[in-house]
């Protein structure tokens, strides 16, 4: 098997193709340090608080909550490894299905005789009332939850604004809950305000942007573990990154201008995958009862797919030689075999090293579709 021409791109999950109008003019682009106090300085300071206006703005917040970082994996451990500074704030709570920017960080306070704790996942991947509560009465003395808004190998979409309820509406100390919008954000409805969240996470380069810039959004200021120029207001030291916060803005507003109509489109996309690889014999989605793209549960930009008898990985390595880019889960820990998230999920160990992950984005076309489905009929009858 040969690879085409042209190579079809399905692992936007992992990251998405970049866009280069996003990159500044350089001629005359402020050189200046923001931090310091001469005209260089004030011009450049100038353009990064017009970035975190536009970025709050996109998400409906105010502009002093909008914190600039390196990525949602910085942005995640900001927050987890602040509570090392506060006395008596009991122990964490994190959802069985986390990206491993958050399980490894709580892992890590774990290690540090903090009591941590995980909310179980149904046999969808998504955190139910009933789960939460079991992990909330069990671990009475909880100050953190970490509960991810869509996860970034199934699709799966947590009803944040009940979750957030039912844990407000809990007796005893509050619960500082923070939430991973990594793949939420500018692809599905996003309202930090009535999702009720502390804290959250977004990262430039899942929306078209450039890499090593993100953004973490704090209701309300909190001490970080970590120490430098006081940049971002103590929160996140180090030298701004204007041209990638500029960037950041500009893909929010894109994405966020044509948020229905892109995930209109991927939901057609979508169901004529899911329909042709169903009619090829050999395919089922994970989880099993995700029988067609409209399903709310789910984001429609990924999809987890196993086929029988074919290691996720054999798979992944024959379309790629065809030409198509899937993976077999977070890119962060592509390596491994293990697969928490669809373990979490009550899967087999069989079923589990037969996933494969397909991410779409607005940019996938029809004949792309087509395309992989012709070649998975070609791996399948190959393999």
């Amino acid at each position: 098997m040969k690879a085409g021409p042209q190579r079809r791109y399905f692992d936007w999950a992992a990251t998405a193709p970049g866009e280069t109008d996003d990159a500044p003019d350089r001629e005359g682009f402020p050189f200046g340090n923001p931090s310091s106090l001469h005209a260089e300085g004030r011009a450049a300071r100038d353009l990064m608080e017009q970035a975190r206006s536009r970025c709050a703005a996109a998400l409906g917040v105010s502009p002093e909550t909008i914190y600039f970082s390196s990525g949602g994996t910085e942005s995640n451990a900001l927050v987890i490894h602040s509570f090392l500074l506060r006395r008596g704030t009991g122990g964490f709570l994190y959802s069985a299905v986390e990206h491993p920017s958050v399980r490894e960080n709580c892992r890590v306070l774990e290690r540090l005789g903090k009591t941590v704790g995980l909310i179980p996942v149904e046999t969808d991947g998504r955190v139910s009332g009933a789960g939460l509560e079991r992990s909330l009465e069990k671990y009475r003395e909880s100050r953190f939850a970490a509960i991810m808004a869509v996860n970034n190998e199934t699709g799966a979409i947590n009803d944040m604004e009940a979750l957030s309820a039912l844990i407000r509406g809990r007796e005893g100390p509050p619960l500082h809950i923070h939430c991973d919008m990594v793949q939420a954000a500018g692809k599905i409805p996003v309202d930090i305000s009535r999702w009720d969240i502390d804290s959250a996470s977004v990262s430039a380069h899942k929306l078209g942007g450039p890499r090593g810039i993100g953004l973490l959004y704090l209701r309300r200021p909190l001490e970080t573990l970590y120490r430098g120029g006081g940049q971002e207001r103590g929160i996140r030291a180090g030298t701004e990154n204007i041209a990638g916060a500029l960037a950041l803005a500009s893909c929010l507003e894109r994405r966020l201008e044509g948020l229905e109509a892109s995930r209109r489109a991927a939901t057609a996309r979508l169901d004529r995958l899911m329909k042709a690889l169903e009619a090829g014999g050999r395919y089922s989605p994970i989880p099993a009862d995700r029988k067609d793209a409209a399903d709310g549960r789910f984001s429609p930009y990924i999809l987890q797919a196993a086929f029988d008898g074919v290691p996720g990985e054999l798979m992944t390595r024959a379309l790629d030689q065809a030409g198509f880019a899937v993976s077999t889960g977070s890119a962060c820990s592509s390596a491994r075999q293990e697969r928490p998230v669809l373990e979490a999920m009550g899967l087999d160990p069989k079923r589990r090293l037969e996933g494969i992950r397909i991410s779409q984005g607005w940019s996938t076309t029809g004949e792309d579709i087509e395309l992989l489905i012709r070649a998975v009929g070609e791996v399948l009858n190959y393999l």
